[in-house]
């Protein structure tokens, strides 16, 4: 919520090239306990002073030699492209008033002063910029925060590959094409694989003989992409022992939900199996 103090110490700068409206608008504020207020009678100086302070209220008159209160609102769009720029123009022109605000003022309010609706104005004014601001300063504290999940979730990811590395014989993880992209320790022989994305099908060169029904079982889960655990097949070696592997794989996701490849880790349980 925005308090009254935030409100009476918000930067004001008054542009009016007739110094008694100047005086009369620096005392009004005064009196009424603002204490960040500042004042120029050179419409030329109002981008760059902006520029240097982020002002969060420009009181300014239209209607000045050299360079009006229309070109300097232009002059403040190429400053504050995204930020809410809160300008209150003085006008005694009721017909400039629209162009005003189509030109980027905020409000408006007309000669000669009626100080009791100059002061509401200002108030009100106030209070939205710094609504604005604290919606700006909460996005920027929001997208902090993903920054840091983020960093979090890469942590987390790197943990994880560690941890199945030294929770497993091997590791693999495969694109969204099934290439395989990041392959640890024996991942291809015990997956089967003779070569890239091509599995064996007969008893291969080195004379091992691999379970056919149980390796196409394990070749259509990893092809369904969805997770699946503890999922044991066997082959027969050279020497007609038996040995056994367990798998688990699951799949990739990015940040959008988007599938973006799978992974899964395995380990040989031929003891374990034999003593069943």
């Amino acid at each position: 919520m925005i308090n009254a103090a935030d409100i009476l110490n918000a930067k004001i700068l008054i542009v009016d090239d007739l110094e008694a409206n100047v005086r009369l608008l620096h005392q009004m504020l005064d009196t009424a306990g603002y204490t960040r207020v500042s004042s120029t009678m050179d419409p030329t100086e109002v981008c760059e002073l902006h520029r240097k302070n982020h002002y969060d209220l420009i009181l300014l008159d239209l209607l000045m030699p050299g360079m009006d209160g229309f070109a300097v609102l232009e002059g403040l769009k190429t400053i504050e492209t995204e930020r809410y720029v809160a300008v209150l123009v003085i006008t005694a022109q009721p017909g400039h008033k629209l162009r005003a605000l189509q030109a980027g003022a905020k409000d408006f309010i007309s000669k000669p002063f009626d100080l009791v609706e100059v002061k509401a104005r200002i108030h009100n004014m106030l209070e939205v910029r710094l609504l604005y601001q604290q919606i700006e300063n909460h996005n920027l504290v929001l997208e902090q925060t993903v920054l840091e999940r983020t960093a979090e979730l890469r942590a987390s990811e790197e943990r994880f590959h560690r941890l199945t590395e030294l929770s497993s014989d091997w590791y693999w993880e495969q694109d969204v094409n099934g290439h395989f992209t990041n392959v640890s320790g024996p991942a291809m022989e015990m997956l089967g694989i003779r070569g890239e994305g091509v599995a064996h099908t007969q008893t291969d060169a080195q004379g091992v003989r691999w379970n056919e029904i149980e390796l196409a079982a394990l070749e259509a889960n990893i092809a369904a992409r969805k997770p699946f655990l503890d999922f044991v097949y066997s082959r027969t070696n050279a020497d007609g022992s038996l040995q056994y592997f367990q798998v688990s794989g699951e799949p990739i996701f990015d940040r959008s939900g988007h599938y973006s490849g799978y992974r899964g880790i395995g380990m040989d349980v031929t003891e374990r199996m034999r003593k069943k």
